[in-house]
C-alpha cells in the first residue's frame, strides 16, 4: 500500500472495522453516512465484503470455547488503545488481514453475518428524514436488481403501528411500497412502472395500522420524507 495516499489508507481501514462489525454504533452511523453519497469508499467496502465472504468459504463452523472471544478482544484492544486507531497502530494494514483470518478460523462464517449491503454505486438515493432528526432512512437503489435498500438509523414504529413506505411522483397520488420490517434494514423490490418515476419522485414514511394502510393511501402522519437524487 505504499502507492495510498494516507486519508485512503484510513478509509481501507475504517471500511475493514466497519465490515468485521468493530466500530461503534456512532462511528457505524457516520460510516454509513459517507457511503450514501462517496461511491470510491463504497468501493472499498465492497471489496472487503467480497474478500471477508471469500475467507469463509471452505471454512467449517467450530463451536470457539466460551473463554476465547474475551482473549481475542483483550489481544487485540488493550484497554490504552482506542478503537479507531487500535488494528492500524499496532499491526498495519498486513497485521488486520491476519486478525481477520485469525478470528474467522476460530469463529467461523456466523462472524460475518451483517444486514443486507446496500449497493457499491446506486442509481438513486435519499434521505428520509423528519425535521428534527427523530427519524431518519437512508435510502439508496440498486438499478441491477430493481432493490430499494433502506437503513433505519433513527426512530422506530409506534407500539402496536406499521411504517409504510411511500413513493410520491409528481402530482400523482402516493403509491405504497410496502412496509418497513423491524430490523434496521429492509429491501422492497420496485416494479418495472414506478422505477421509470423513481427520478425526482419523493419518499415518505406514514404510521399506519399494524399491517398497514386499510385504502391504499396514507391515513397516519407523515415521520419522515426526502427527495430521491440520482447518485
Amino acid at each position: 500500500m505504499s502507492d495510498e495516499t494516507p486519508d485512503r489508507d484510513d478509509d481501507i481501514v475504517l471500511a475493514g472495522e466497519y465490515a468485521l462489525g468493530l466500530l461503534s454504533d456512532d462511528e457505524s452511523a457516520a460510516f454509513e453516512l459517507r457511503l450514501a453519497s462517496e461511491p470510491e469508499l463504497r468501493a472499498i467496502y465492497a471489496a472487503w465484503a467480497e474478500d471477508l465472504a471469500a475467507m469463509t468459504e471452505e471454512v467449517a463452523p467450530v463451536a470457539p470455547p466460551a473463554s476465547l472471544l474475551p482473549k481475542i478482544e483483550h489481544r487485540l484492544y488493550p484497554d490504552e488503545i482506542r478503537r479507531r486507531h487500535g488494528l492500524w497502530d499496532r499491526f498495519g494494514l498486513a497485521g488486520l488481514a491476519v486478525a481477520v483470518l485469525a478470528l474467522g478460523l476460530y469463529v467461523g462464517p456466523e462472524l460475518f453475518d451483517r444486514p443486507p449491503a446496500p449497493p457499491s454505486d446506486p442509481a438513486y438515493t435519499a434521505r428520509i428524514a423528519a425535521e428534527d432528526g427523530s427519524f431518519v432512512v437512508a435510502a439508496a437503489y440498486d438499478a441491477e436488481s430493481d432493490a430499494l435498500y433502506l437503513d433505519r438509523r433513527e426512530g422506530a414504529a409506534t407500539p402496536g403501528r406499521s411504517l409504510e413506505l411511500w413513493l410520491i411522483a409528481g402530482d400523482a397520488a402516493p403509491v405504497s411500497l410496502g412496509l418497513l420490517s423491524d430490523d434496521p434494514v429492509t429491501v422492497v423490490q420496485v416494479t418495472d412502472d414506478l422505477r421509470a418515476v423513481l427520478d425526482g419522485g419523493v419518499l415518505a414514511i406514514s404510521d399506519e395500522p399494524p399491517g398497514g394502510s386499510p385504502t391504499g393511501a396514507p391515513t397516519g402522519p407523515v415521520v419522515a420524507a426526502g427527495p430521491i437524487t440520482e447518485s
